[in-house]
């Protein structure tokens, strides 16, 4: 990459900070959509079949909410935008792994997810499965770029290698899985309920976090910061989806509401009631932005805004 080119990066960054916060998510989730869109080496050989199925549930749309973690997380301590953007394809690649995988007929047993047939009605049960693989696997590939290409300290992305790893896996997103699994069967309390968005949703987000925090250079009080803001606003975002499952509006959702109550899950809501849930989500969104405002960040105005518009999100 040039110096100019790097220049420019980071110009963008720095414009980004100006605009209208759904211009920064529109533009942050253009930027990254376009990366996904080569995230395999031209040179590797890899099955068509497979490109294209990594590819249509990479390319589907959605939010791109942890990639625009990594990249807000990035420039509030005036970091690169350029040397986030391989952390950032690599969590959404995670994101996008775990959300095929759970479409499954062994899981969720789903046929449409962002308002298009689930990866495995399109191209069969067992390429969905391989294609998830591929992305979980070629994400621990992506973070390593940001050493390699933009010289990002080899310890930081030691560190994001590691807490990806752990937030990823049997201790984050995977065990928040398999504990909701079991909750369908009955097993959940309110406090187990709490365990599975903490761990299924809110892991991958405070991973985000961190990381766009490890790329900037953090120090260890703002990366605790950052932990606590994605505690937060993770489990505001959960607790958010199980309203907008009871409410919300099939159209902006992309898919049909009440699936919790079709499949007997037990959400917020069930447990505590919608008023209740409602004031739930403000007072964890509260919460985080108490912990931004005190974190000494560079330029918190990002992160800020990012947590009211989770709070007032229709879809």
């Amino acid at each position: 990459m040039t110096h100019s080119e790097h220049e420019t990066g980071r110009a963008a960054g720095e414009a980004g900070r100006r605009e209208p916060l759904e211009q920064y998510i529109a533009e942050v989730g253009q930027w990254v959509a376009d990366a996904l869109g080569a995230i395999l080496p031209a040179e590797w050989t890899v099955p068509q079949a497979l490109r294209e199925a990594m590819e249509y549930s990479l390319q589907a749309g959605g939010k791109r909410l942890r990639p625009l973690l990594v990249i807000a997380a990035c420039e509030a301590l005036g970091g690169s935008r350029d040397a986030a953007l391989p952390v950032a394809a690599a969590i959404e690649m995670v994101h996008t792994y775990s959300l095929i995988h759970d479409d499954l007929p062994a899981m969720d047993n789903d046929d449409y997810r962002r308002g298009k047939l689930t990866n495995h009605k399109v191209f069969g049960e067992a390429a969905a499965i391989l294609a998830g693989d591929a992305l979980l696997t070629h994400a621990f590939y992506s973070v390593v770029q940001a050493s390699r290409k933009y010289g990002v300290p080899a310890e930081q992305v030691l560190s994001i290698v590691e807490d990806l790893a752990e937030m990823a896996g049997p201790r984050g997103m995977v065990g928040g899985q398999v504990a909701d699994m079991e909750g369908e069967q009955g097993l959940t309390d309110l406090e187990q309920l709490r365990y599975i968005h903490l761990h299924k949703t809110g892991d991958l987000m405070i991973f985000s976090l961190l990381a766009g925090g490890r790329i900037a250079g953090a120090g260890e009080a703002q990366l605790e910061a950052l932990r606590r803001f994605g505690t937060g606003i993770g489990l505001a975002f959960q607790v958010q989806d199980d309203i907008l499952d009871l409410i919300g509006d099939e159209s902006k959702l992309g898919k049909k509401t009440g699936s919790d109550i079709k499949q007997q899950k037990v959400t917020y809501p069930y447990f505590i009631g919608l008023e209740a849930s409602r004031a739930e989500v403000k007072t964890l969104t509260d919460a985080a932005r108490s912990a931004i405002l005190e974190g000494g960040f560079q330029d918190p105005s990002r992160l800020l805004e990012i947590a009211d518009y989770l709070v007032s999100r229709d879809h």
